[in-house]
């Protein structure tokens, strides 16, 4: 069991009189400010914070009673990102509150942690249309009823598969495409029809004019749509909206069940859920992320591109390869590897990366990676043997084949885990050894 990283409040978040106080911890500096001011759409930001806290209590896979985990605040410049995933790790919510959704300076730029206790839910369930909602992300931005209590250490943990799902959801986000857009009138109206409750269905959605039509079967240009009672989130913002985009990577006859993007824009806001394949598949496990972490050959880019990064809303990849001096394929392998430790992540509204800072240590990812640990070991057992774009692994008793495929670079493998995924969760651990003694012989070339 991975370790759990402890989150501690001066004292516990609070909303007062139209004062929303949002305790931090982390973060540039201990218990950080982030930003002072306004939400110009009160009801419509209490409402998306309240859906992005409910994501974080909820595990929507054999749901259980709910937990409190909190979720990550980043401020860069000119908006709010307010990130979590579920208790399940298959779904992960992220609101942005954009330039036009508030009157205030950000004042600090970092990333941290969030307070969101049952208190405060309550509190902010009962705004109304002419209540102003003034945010204080920080400790020293206090409301009068907690000036009047006593300062309270809250601690919070955090599981380390929230790492490994940040870790993930950035390149499987980088891979999607818009899909379908669809007025909010509309969107109310597709989300009556879908099945409620706990349902585990997979289905497809296809644009049907000004709206969206469920099928059973995946067509070009269809998003899939698993355990359509996990979109229940976007109900409490849909009101406030004025589109539903959708977004989803390739499709074709025959594919697989795969993620989807689902994300309400009011004008303000933007919140959006990106769901899993499959209701019990968790982001932290789909491996897709290995291949970056494995891999050394980018390692140098990465720590070169990190020092360069800004707390910009997105990351102009160009510019920052001009200002690396190398190209823009080298910077974007950079960031995916840097995405493995939460460094950045990806934004399909803005088609572009942003920069987050988790309070993870650089190797937490790989350590807590069962595959990545073991393919280590087998090839510190010298278990690999080369042939050509072939390779032998021996693990114990058994042998396996490993072979590339010339087309995109990937492995296939003739062990059982292999042939259960198929390599829909990414490289087996032997293949995943099988690529990291590869790149050691290209580079000893």
């Amino acid at each position: 069991m991975s370790a759990l990283q402890t989150y501690r409040y001066l004292r516990p978040s609070a909303l007062h009189h139209g004062d929303l106080a949002l305790q931090t911890s982390g973060g540039p500096a201990t218990n950080p400010r982030f930003f002072f001011g306004f939400l110009t759409t009160p009801q419509a930001a209490a409402a998306g914070l309240l859906a992005v806290a409910e994501v974080a209590r909820t595990r929507y896979h054999q749901p259980v009673s709910p937990t409190s985990l909190d979720p990550v605040v980043t401020g860069s410049r000119d908006r709010l990102r307010f990130e979590s995933f579920s208790g399940c790790c298959g779904v992960y919510a992220r609101l942005d509150v954009v330039p036009a959704g508030f009157d205030g300076d950000i004042v600090e730029h970092g990333t941290t942690n969030v307070d969101v206790n049952a208190p405060l839910r309550e509190a902010l369930a009962r705004v109304g249309g002419i209540d102003p909602l003034h945010l204080s992300v920080g400790p020293d931005d206090l409301t009068v009823s907690t000036l009047d209590g006593p300062v309270v250490e809250k601690k919070v943990p955090l599981p380390g598969r929230w790492l490994r799902g940040f870790a993930e959801v950035h390149l499987i986000a980088a891979a999607m495409q818009p899909r379908a857009e669809i007025p909010a009138a509309e969107a109310v109206a597709f989300l009556r029809r879908l099945p409620a409750g706990n349902d585990r269905s997979v289905l497809w959605v296809v644009p049907a004019g000004r709206s969206l039509r469920l099928t059973s079967r995946p067509v070009p240009g269809a998003v899939c749509l698993a355990g359509a009672g996990r979109l229940a989130t976007l109900r409490g913002l849909l009101r406030y909206a004025k589109t539903l985009r959708v977004y989803g990577p390739p499709a074709a006859a025959g594919s697989p069940p795969l993620p989807s993007v689902w994300e309400l824009d009011s004008g303000a806001l933007r919140l959006s859920l990106t769901l899993s394949p499959e209701p019990y598949r968790g982001f932290s496990g789909e491996g897709g992320a290995l291949s970056a972490l494995a891999t050394d050959d980018v390692a140098d880019d990465a720590a070169l591109v990190a020092t360069l990064l800004s707390w910009d809303p997105t990351i102009d990849v160009p510019a920052l390869a001009a200002s690396a001096g190398i190209s823009a394929d080298r910077v974007r392998a950079a960031l995916a590897q840097l995405g493995t430790a939460g460094r950045v992540g990806f934004d399909v509204a803005e088609a572009g990366y942003f920069h987050r800072v988790l309070p993870y240590d650089a190797g937490r990812a790989e350590r807590d990676n069962p595959r990545l640990v073991g393919a280590r070991a087998l090839v510190e057992a010298g278990a690999v043997t080369l042939d050509g774009e072939a390779a032998t692994v021996r693990h114990g008793d058994e042998v396996y084949r490993v072979r590339r495929r010339r087309a995109d670079g990937s492995y296939t493998c003739s062990c059982p885990w292999w042939a259960r995924h198929r390599g829909q969760r990414g490289p087996c651990k032997h293949a995943l050894a099988a690529a990291m003694v590869g790149a050691a012989v290209e580079v000893g070339a």
